[in-house]
């Protein structure tokens, strides 16, 4: 089989919106020069599109043009390295899935233990924030969350109050395992994440998981966090104002 065929054989068995590079066809074609001829060739005619230099996708085509991937596939490359999770999607993306608001990005913003400069790809503006907790497939939607809770300001088109309200209703879905291991991933957190948690918590009666977090704030240390007071009647406790 010619390498051109046997790389569009590959491909039609790809789901559409699938990222890939040429080394995705190395391992068995051991020609890469002829590989990335061939991609290019593929890309000329429109049976692939190009996403970034050396990342291709097969694209899904609508009456409105070429979709654009997912942005989990759009940055797969930096959440996982040999098979390991390296890191998360978080921040603009994840508050629209939160139900924290309707607006969408054209940033990716992605959590891991080592951080790298801002950069672009294709349409999207790729940026990092640091995060300090081992990060584990089963931990990445408290991460999420807490991220949330993190930069609750900077939300797109939503409040204090209503973002309080909708982290309540999350938080209550949570299991007893769950929240304490919220609670743990919480105390790598700056103070005033520690404060709103505990105070999310103990609005939801969960007073017996937040004494870590309150033995780990400074008692004269105050948090400016306005309209939380409207959610939570336990704002005084934490020091919010």
């Amino acid at each position: 089989m010619k390498i051109t065929e046997y790389i569009a054989f590959n491909i039609d068995r790809l789901p559409k919106g699938y990222v890939f590079t040429y080394a995705n066809f190395i391992t068995e074609v051991n020609r890469k020069e002829a590989v990335i001829k061939a991609l290019n060739r593929m890309v000329a005619s429109g049976k692939i599109a190009k996403l970034a230099k050396g990342k291709y996708y097969k694209p899904e085509t609508t009456p409105f043009g070429n979709l654009q991937p997912s942005q989990v596939q759009v940055v797969k490359d930096l959440l996982e390295e040999n098979g390991k999770i390296t890191g998360y999607l978080t921040g603009y993306g994840i508050y629209n899935q939160l139900g924290l608001t309707t607006q969408v990005s054209n940033t990716i913003q992605i959590g891991k233990n080592q951080i790298r400069p801002n950069f672009i790809r294709e349409r999207y503006k790729i940026a990092f924030l640091k995060q300090k907790n081992t990060i584990t497939k089963e931990n990445i939607p408290l991460l999420q969350l807490l991220d949330a809770i993190r930069y609750i300001k900077k939300i797109p088109d939503a409040t204090v109050e209503a973002s309080c309200a909708r982290f309540l209703a999350i938080i209550k879905n949570l299991t007893d395992k769950e929240i304490n291991m919220l609670v743990r991933l919480a105390l790598n957190y700056p103070p005033a994440t520690r404060a709103l948690v505990g105070s999310l918590l103990d609005q939801l009666q969960q007073g017996n998981a937040t004494e870590l977090l309150f033995k780990s704030l400074n008692p004269i240390t105050t948090y400016r966090l306005t309209g939380a007071s409207k959610v939570l009647s336990t704002t005084d406790k934490w020091n919010m104002v």
